[in-house]
């Protein structure tokens, strides 16, 4: 179908308003289906709650759930309120297996997932069903079960006669999968291929028996990194037999990645569970306020450690000037080291390029930093002070503060990721408090040692 991108969002709500007013079904239709699905969805949030409900009588099952699909779950779950269960059931038949089972295991009422599932079609129930009941976060938890399967013996001239048949309700259809009598995965065949080849050939003759799966087990994002890794648009799920269960579609492993790197981000700025702009300030405040409490018990231990070299501070003053600069600078450094190394474990690429040279090319960028830093430092401290063993204090900290910051901030998510934990969690916060402790350690450890000399 055709759509049409090019008018305004609020020019569609205008004439898709009036046109309700109308009451005209026929006249409706049209319009509205011109649009695109995504187009449909934000003229769908601009009408008024009688708009809306009057906009899902018109709509046919099929039309509504291409809507509904599109939409956060925050959203689906508002406009499900709208429709009676019977209405959303029959929308739930006509969705992917994987988005209806996405959106039924998010309900909160297990009494409603259960009216749902019995009010579908038996069918369609049984496929959501048998995704609900993975683990979270694997690849069958987040595969479709609506792929195209043949068998090896063929002809090409009846595979396109299937495909004519069934290719509408497939998600993917670039590639078709060949089973053997059991079930289990025995080659691939892309369309393309099937395109091309002669029509009495079968597809033995032009499968692909060197096929990528995963296991229905396996880490989601494993499971999305091998999608991107090896270009496909899907990737089949089999079972430890080797038995097809579904596919996981390319769009849906971006959808896993999204959701892995947003993870990352929420876990290094140690505020997980509180980017969901649906949330409201008490709701964030409660995710973030643990984090914000544990790091502020870790700061009383950067604060005692100044207190300990409390006779230094008092003998020569001027050192407090720079404890922000040295705090500042090592946490910063370290915080750079700690995002490399967890985006490389989270892509795989440390496994390739080794850890030891990962480590030693983040520590020779903290003493390439550091030495640069140091150098400016050794001229800007004695010029505005005039003391060229205060610059040499200021400049050698910095230096080995931002070396050992850069190797701290790299090390830690290594350790953590062989404990089998997250190494997301060795947090932006924990990283910087960590590197505020060695870093005003050397630096009043080379202050104390050099003080009859200022």
């Amino acid at each position: 179908m055709d759509y049409n991108n090019n008018t305004p969002v609020e020019m569609n709500v205008l004439e898709i308003r009036n046109l309700l007013k109308e009451g005209s079904i026929e006249k409706f239709r049209e319009p509205f289906l011109d649009l695109h699905p995504n187009d449909q969805m934000q003229v769908l949030f601009e009408l008024e709650k009688e708009e809306r409900k009057q906009l899902y009588a018109y709509l046919e099952a099929e039309e509504l759930a291409a809507v509904f699909q599109l939409m956060e779950y925050e959203d689906q779950f508002f406009t499900s309120i709208e429709m009676d269960d019977k209405r959303l059931a029959a929308v739930l038949n006509e969705m992917y297996a994987d988005d209806a089972a996405e959106f039924i295991g998010k309900i909160p009422q297990a009494e409603r997932k259960e009216a749902l599932l019995d009010m579908m079609d038996q069918t369609e129930a049984r496929e959501v069903r048998e995704i609900m009941s993975y683990p979270e976060k694997t690849a069958g938890a987040v595969m479709t079960k609506e792929f195209l399967e043949i068998f090896a013996d063929q002809r090409i001239d009846g595979v396109m006669a299937y495909l004519r048949k069934a290719g509408n309700e497939a998600e993917s259809v670039y590639y078709l999968y060949v089973v053997g009598a059991a079930g289990e995965l025995v080659g691939v065949v892309s369309l393309r291929d099937i395109i091309v080849s002669d029509a009495d050939r079968i597809v033995k003759d032009v499968m692909n028996t060197q096929v990528i799966s995963v296991d229905e087990y396996l880490d989601q994002e494993e499971a999305a990194q091998i999608i991107k890794d090896y270009d496909l648009l899907a990737a089949p799920v089999v079972t430890k037999d080797n038995k097809l269960v579904g596919i996981i579609t390319f769009d849906d492993a971006m959808d896993v990645l999204e959701e892995e790197v947003t993870e990352d981000i929420e876990e290094i700025s140690a505020s997980k569970g509180s980017t969901d702009p649906s949330l409201n300030p008490f709701q964030a405040a409660a995710k973030r306020a643990p984090w914000i409490v544990l790091l502020m018990f870790l700061g009383l231990i950067t604060a005692n450690l100044i207190n300990q070299y409390e006779e230094t501070l008092e003998a020569i003053v001027v050192l407090s000037v720079f404890i922000p600069l040295i705090m500042g600078a090592a946490g910063n450094a370290g915080t750079q080291s700690l995002a490399v190394v967890v985006r490389n474990l989270a892509t795989g690429a440390l496994e390739k390029k080794g850890l030891f040279l990962m480590l030693r090319r983040e520590l020779g960028t903290g003493i390439l930093m550091g030495a640069a830093c140091s150098v400016v430092l050794l001229g800007l401290v004695t010029l505005l002070y005039g003391n060229i063993v205060l610059a040499f204090i200021v400049a050698v900290s910095l230096l080995l503060s931002l070396s050992a910051a850069a190797l701290i901030g790299a090390v830690f998510p290594i350790i953590i990721n062989k404990l089998k934990i997250d190494p997301a969690v060795a947090s932006g916060p924990f990283i910087t408090t960590m590197n505020d402790i060695v870093g005003l350690s050397i630096y009043f450890s080379i202050a104390t040692a050099l003080l009859e000399y200022l």
